[in-house]
């Protein structure tokens, strides 16, 4: 197994696994993992979630394909994918079983997880897919775009915090549940601390956060960007 970066929390062990059985590999095939996303920002959280899937699932790869326009969300309401893919590929640099894909963000319109796993078969016909996602967005997969062709398409891990008890969605089937400490970590925890000029160090790679301050994401309209307005005091200046 690859060792993980230096930014990169030391993944947990023996795991709790529940759901079908983990999936054969296939002599010839590749098992790549897909972790989709919005990644606004990414953090740790994603990072060891996607670690212990490929340990546990003996993934070649993990690809992190940050999403376009999330169909779920109201324009505006995430930052520029641009950002948002530069960050994701600063996380994962260091990492020689991870990849970025920009297969999201230069597709038009909504983005929908099918049209996700559709372009990744045509790109990678020789490989299985293995799609990882929060475990408490599969309730809501019956619910998503192209739902009955999910399952042909990928195998689904659904990653959780410990103590979250959650199910496979009703009529799915190919689908594993793993249990990983580090999910307590929310991109959305990230966004509000920034804003209130607390520190997100430790919670996002290091050069994550160097991203966020060099940009000024996630401050309020009346915040004037510092040179370290994500430091370890997590202070920034106010706009007179």
């Amino acid at each position: 197994m690859t060792t993980a970066s230096q930014d990169t929390p030391a993944p947990t062990r023996d795991l709790p696994l529940t759901g079908t059985a983990v999936p054969p590999r296939t002599p010839g095939r590749t098992r790549l993992g897909v972790m989709g996303g919005t990644f606004d920002p990414i953090h740790h959280g994603h990072l060891v979630a996607a670690s212990e899937v490929a340990g546990e699932f003996d993934l070649d790869e993990v690809v992190f394909v940050p999403t376009g326009r999330p169909w779920q969300k109201a324009a505006g309401a995430v930052s520029p994918a641009e950002h948002r893919y530069l960050m994701t590929v600063i996380a994962t640099a260091s990492n020689p079983r991870f990849t970025v894909s920009r297969v999201d963000i230069e597709r038009d319109g909504p983005t929908f997880t099918v049209d996700t796993l559709r372009d990744l078969k045509r790109q990678r016909p020789d490989a299985d897919l293995f799609f990882i996602t929060g475990a408490d967005v599969m309730g809501e997969i019956l619910t998503w775009k192209g739902a009955e062709e999910l399952w042909q398409l990928a195998h689904f891990v659904g990653v959780t915090r410990p103590g979250h008890d959650l199910a496979a969605p009703v009529g799915s089937s190919g689908v594993n549940l793993l249990e990983v400490p580090a999910m307590a970590i929310s991109s959305t925890d990230c966004r509000t601390r920034v804003a209130e000029h607390k520190p997100v160090w430790y919670l996002v790679p290091d050069g994550v956060v160097q991203y966020i301050n060099k940009y000024g994401l996630y401050l309020g309209p009346g915040d004037a960007m510092t040179t370290d307005h994500v430091g370890a005091r997590g202070v920034s200046a106010k706009a007179p």
